[in-house]
């Protein structure tokens, strides 16, 4: 991360002085810039060695973004080398492109502490000067901060007895002048009286100064424009000092190590550097395989957990070794980084962690990139000036994401080399204009735009004179966060409101002075004349009108983005942004939008309006008002609720959640919650994030909202999401689980949830979950306390004759129940029997469903008769044992049919056919006992329907299981 160990050295003051013991406070996630140690020992210690002690505990803590993957892991054990090359004078600036190119250049890989070992100038008694260069994102600082932990720790660079680092960009900040000594206590306040920086002797050849970021610094090697000095006690503007060091007047002996971007390896002339090397990050998957595994695999101590992340590495290892476009962006270890985060935000969320979201994850990921980064216009100067520079992350936004939202308003994932020239800088007019353009094409055009692998392959096999390369945003997420962030930030303003705006600001700089001119002249000028000048005071209204229109536009976007029809039946979006980093392995998933979806777009759009969000890009420079996100909020709920209307598909509803959850609105995502009543997600392949996320969006709503039905059948649920759902339960009257993994562990939550007294459950169906009779018999025990429950659904859960037994029994303590369905559960006459006299006894109780159970003839026979009441006021019970009952057609054949045809496919297909056998023996039966022509062709017609059930189970052709 370019800017990290930049920062860290300002934090350091302050930390130092807030805690005064050694266990030191974590830091602004923004970075660090130096500040004064304070002593915090008493004794005679020696200054180094406190030196060593301080810089260890500093560099040793994490930013804030890695709190996200657990905090389980040190920089110890999360460091991954990426490759270093010693480059030559002639090929310092050559860039290696592309991972898939071979490179022919004859540099080869070498260690910092190799850079440092004795050569031609360090025998002449003058110390080495080394320059470490790369693009953004290729690792830089965490090089740097590897090598002061390991030198602090005696693992590396033992050589050097003292080594002192340097931010430059705290450097280029200060106004007053100083001496070295003066820059290093101020620092450093231990290393004031240091004998190895006095310039006495040699001493100086146990020193390594190391300064980290030399872009941020205006140094001007002029001897006209610095003066030369050779006392580390003259006091001077610190970029004089520090061009005497790389001139090697000041310090000769001394040692020194610059850390710069590619744009600005030309500061230092050529003759003041001992050696060039170039940060090449992670060129091959094995060295991106550790990165991940180092990330990954220390994320917890639990066992489960390190297996499923174990899985995950596997298949990032062989998305990579395919030359994948991700691939292409894991050549940088910043990308490296964004894969884990999303993963993990993808597959380790719970409850317990800290919120996070997939906005959040990217923010961060500029932030660490980019945060502080400006894009200066002069040079040559000693004194920046703050007016020249601008905010490099907005030259990002105005530039690429441009680009990017042309494409996601076309649809386009590629762009030509013409077109990238049309959208960056293609306007281009004055000299600063030109140099922004030059840095940015040299130091951060790459990190975002890769070569299209598959371009580049039809390329290498069938060269045309007619193909031109193109290429693609680094991660295909980026593109539409850039979009978002484009739109988000009032970029794509039109031309009347660019106008508008412009008056309008002109005219409110003018309005104490118009007001109080007006004031005086209403006595003395004509009525008309007097008009003009309230109209020009109204103007700044008129702006805001426009202005308005434009938020509103914002969001009647997001949600027509949202949801767009022919985006309907794609997978939801979570999703697809695991497909993007792992790949698809097996079958490609059916794809219903002609060319590219972009789903995450809106969803970005509605995530940057997050305060937290808006937090982080103030400190990028990237300002959204708290009236633009009212404004586009309230604008965007008219909508929300408006589509809502409409049926909607589970995949765009698992979306829609995944934008409230997004947003982090809690007034809003109550309002839009409002107009919903139903969500069915049937058939989405439920994670715990989105557990996490369904959970915490309904929790928004008040306590007497609540849901007809929650449909979660076929989501491939486990007992440890169940744990997760809770809080959306909570707010269900029909939950249907159905199709699920869920065993008898599962049943003492739902038991919980059934004796919860902020509980409603009325209706709970569990059909194909293995409960078993231990399950069963656990969820049985909330009955007797329970009386919201009124529809229980336990068919094929493996409830038996003893589960059928203790449902008899409990039901005689539930009073609410009005049907049951223990169909497909191996029970047999007996037990059958028994339940439906309980169910017969009981108040309310009108159906049970007993049909493929293990039924004889005379056990059906007897359970029609006692479902029928005994007297003309008794209770008739509906017992669903058969597509009959007695020698008469049940009039719920139909609906029996049916369940069997659904989920067969998912049954044991003998014990299927055996029953369906069974029906059509009955079905025989019955049509010989009657009399009546109509009744015989009816019998005939349910036989056919029952025949042709049984064909499609014998050839295979019965529609998939609903699980």
């Amino acid at each position: 991360m370019i800017c990290y160990v930049s920062r860290q050295l300002s934090q350091l003051l302050g930390a130092w002085r807030w805690k005064r013991r050694v266990e030191v406070s974590l830091y602004p996630a923004s970075g660090f810039h130096c500040r004064t140690f304070c002593s915090t020992t008493s004794g005679p210690e020696n200054p180094v060695e406190i030196h060593k002690r301080k810089l260890f505990l500093w560099f040793s803590h994490l930013p804030q973004e890695e709190k996200q993957f657990g905090g389980y892991f040190s920089p110890e054990t999360m460091h991954v080398d990426p490759l270093i090359l010693e480059r030559n004078a002639e090929e310092r600036a050559v860039l290696l492109s592309s991972p898939l190119q071979t490179h022919t250049s004859s540099s080869h890989s070498v260690t910092v502490e190799q850079l440092f070992e004795p050569t031609n100038a360090s025998s002449e008694g003058r110390g080495l000067n080394v320059v470490l260069y790369g693009a953004v994102g290729t690792g830089k600082s965490t090089v740097v901060r590897k090598l002061v932990l390991n030198w602090c720790s005696g693992t590396a660079l033992t050589h050097f007895k003292l080594l002192v680092p340097f931010s430059c960009e705290d450097l280029g900040q200060l106004s007053k002048v100083a001496s070295l000594r003066d820059l290093v206590s101020r620092k450093y306040l231990h290393l004031r009286k240091n004998p190895l920086l006095s310039g006495e002797g040699n001493q100086a050849k146990d020193v390594l100064f190391l300064f980290n970021g030399m872009e941020k610094m205006n140094l001007d090697f002029r001897i006209g424009a610095t003066e030369l000095c050779s006392d580390p006690n003259e006091v001077l503007p610190p970029g004089v000092v520090v061009v005497n060091l790389l001139r090697k007047y000041l310090l000769p002996e001394a040692s020194i190590l610059v850390t710069t971007r590619l744009s600005a390896l030309d500061l230092i002339p050529q003759k003041y550097v001992s050696r060039y090397a170039q940060i090449c990050g992670f060129n091959d998957p094995d060295r991106q395989r550790a990165y991940f595994t180092s990330r990954l695999l220390q994320q917890s101590g639990e066992i489960s957990r390190n297996h499923e992340a174990q899985a995950l590495i596997e298949l990032l290892y062989l998305n990579l070794q395919r030359e994948s476009q991700l691939a292409t962006a894991c050549f940088l270890p910043s990308y490296c980084w964004l894969t884990c985060a999303t993963l993990h935000f993808l597959h380790f969320t719970d409850a317990k962690a800290p919120i996070r979201t997939l906005t959040g994850i990217y923010t961060s990921f500029l932030r660490l990139n980019f945060g502080g980064e400006v894009l200066g216009t002069r040079t040559g100067t000693n004194v920046p000036s703050q007016e020249h520079q601008s905010s490099l992350m907005l030259y990002v936004v105005r530039t690429v994401g441009k680009l990017a939202f042309d494409g996601v308003t076309y649809k386009r994932t590629s762009f030509s080399e013409k077109e990238l020239e049309q959208w960056i800088g293609g306007k281009t007019k004055t000299d600063e204009e030109l140099h922004q353009l030059a840095m940015f094409r040299t130091d951060v055009l790459d990190f975002f735009l890769a070569p299209c692998v598959q371009n580049v392959k039809h390329l290498s096999k069938e060269p045309s004179q007619n193909d031109e390369r193109r290429y693609v945003f680094a991660v295909p997420a980026m593109q539409e966060y850039l979009a978002a962030l484009y739109v988000v930030l009032g970029e794509n303003k039109s031309a009347l409101e660019k106008l508008s705006r412009q008056v309008s600001v002109a005219i409110g700089q003018a309005s104490e002075d118009v007001s109080a001119l007006v004031n005086i002249l209403s006595k003395f000028i004509p009525l008309r004349v007097f008009a003009i000048f309230n109209l020009l005071k109204l103007f700044p209204k008129l702006y805001e009108k426009i202005s308005g229109h434009n938020k509103g536009s914002i969001a009647k976007t997001m949600a027509a983005e949202m949801f767009r029809t022919e985006d309907s039946y794609n997978e939801d979006v979570l999703d697809q942004v695991e497909q993007s980093l792992l790949g698809v392995h097996g079958p490609q998933p059916q794809q219903y939008s002609e060319g590219q979806p972009f789903e995450l777009y809106p969803i970005f759009m509605g995530g940057l309006l997050h305060y937290g969000n808006r937090v982080l890009l103030q400190q990028l420079g990237c300002s959204i008002k708290s009236t633009t996100v009212a404004q586009i909020t309230n604008a965007l709920r008219k909508y929300l609720v408006r589509e809502l209307s409409k049926p909607q598909p589970p995949e765009e509803l698992m979306d829609l959640l995944v934008l409230l959850y997004e947003f982090q609105n809690p007034r809003l995502t109550a309002e839009v919650l409002a107009s919903i009543r139903t969500i069915r997600l049937t058939n989405i392949r439920m994670t715990s994030l989105k557990c996490f996320i369904l959970s915490s969006v309904l929790s928004c709503t008040p306590a007497s909202y609540h849901l007809e039905e929650l449909d979660l059948s076929s989501c491939l649920l486990t007992h440890n999401m169940l744990q997760m759902l809770w809080p959306a339960f909570r707010h269900t009257h029909n939950l249907n689980l159905q199709f699920n993994s869920l065993g008898p562990e599962s049943c003492i939550l739902l038991r919980d949830l059934l004796l919860d007294p902020k509980s409603s459950i009325r209706a709970l169906q569990l059909c194909d979950n293995p409960l078993l009779e231990s399950g069963a018999c656990t969820l049985l025990e909330a009955l007797p306390e329970n009386q919201s429950l009124t529809h229980l659904t336990l068919m094929h859960t493996g409830l038996g004759d003893q589960g059928a037994l203790e449902l008899a029994e409990k039901l005689q303590q539930h009073t609410a129940l009005q049907e049951l369905n223990v169909a497909y559960n191996n029970i047999g006459d007996n037990a059958a029997l028994t339940l439906v006299d309980a169910c017969r006894e009981h108040p309310s109780l009108h159906t049970v469903h007993l049909y493929l159970n293990p039924l004889s003839d005379v056990g059906k026979q007897s359970l029609y008769v006692r479902g029928v009441p005994k007297s003309h006021s008794g209770r008739r019970v509906k017992v669903l044992a058969s597509v009959t009952e007695g020698s008469d057609i049940s009039e719920d054949w139909h609906p029996i049919l049916s369940v069997i045809r659904e989920n067969a496919s998912s049954w044991d297909r003998e014990r299927v056919k055996q029953q369906l056998k069974v029906f059509l023996r009955d079905l025989e039966w019955g049509r010989q006992q009657q009399q009546s022509l109509w009744k015989r062709l009816h019998f005939r017609r349910v036989e056919k329907g029952v025949r042709q059930t049984l064909q499609m189970l014998e050839k295979n052709t019965l529609p998939p299981s609903m699980g």
